[in-house]
């Protein structure tokens, strides 16, 4: 697809025609960021920010060519989470010439790095490096009485462990 006829270059009202638009989707799509969709328009990446605040036709575009490739990389993290399974299809020539076609189940392990991530980002409640502990009023700010409060924090678990 080229560029829409009818004017200079990084014209807005270039843009926003069937074809404009459908460039626009397709570059967000492919993956380009809006620094290079602007310079593939031929306009400063401040001019699309504004295009975007401006035009929602533009900014529908842009989003709607992004979410298709968002939810491709969602599916394949959920992919590689989970682990999967192929059919690897390989064409074996003989010794006589002959050709054989072998077929072979492969097996991809889950990741657990994706699983990590997966988890980190949509359960953050259950899965975020940093939980908050309400020590109530056993704290007071100095580090020998949060060692104390640890300390005596512990004593009530494992007593209730014990029980």
């Amino acid at each position: 697809m080229s560029k829409p006829r009818g004017g200079r270059k990084g014209k807005y009202h270039d843009w926003i025609t069937e074809e404009g638009l459908l460039m626009i989707e397709g570059w967000a799509r492919d993956g380009l960021t809006d620094e290079q969709i602007a310079h593939n328009i031929g306009i400063n990446v401040a001019t699309i920010y504004e295009w975007k605040k401006r035009f929602s036709e533009i900014d529908n575009a842009l989003k709607k060519g992004k979410e298709v490739v968002d939810i491709q990389v969602e599916n394949a993290l959920l992919k590689r989470a989970l682990g999967y399974s192929y059919e690897e299809t390989k064409v074996i020539v003989e010794t006589d010439g002959r050709k054989r076609v072998e077929r072979v189940q492969k097996h991809v392990l889950p990741d657990v790095t994706a699983q990590i991530f997966w988890l980190k980002n949509r359960r953050p409640d259950k899965w975020r490096d940093k939980h908050e502990v309400d020590y109530g009023d056993r704290v007071h700010g100095n580090i020998q009485d949060y060692i104390a409060a640890l300390n005596e924090i512990s004593k009530d678990v494992w007593n209730d462990e014990a029980e």
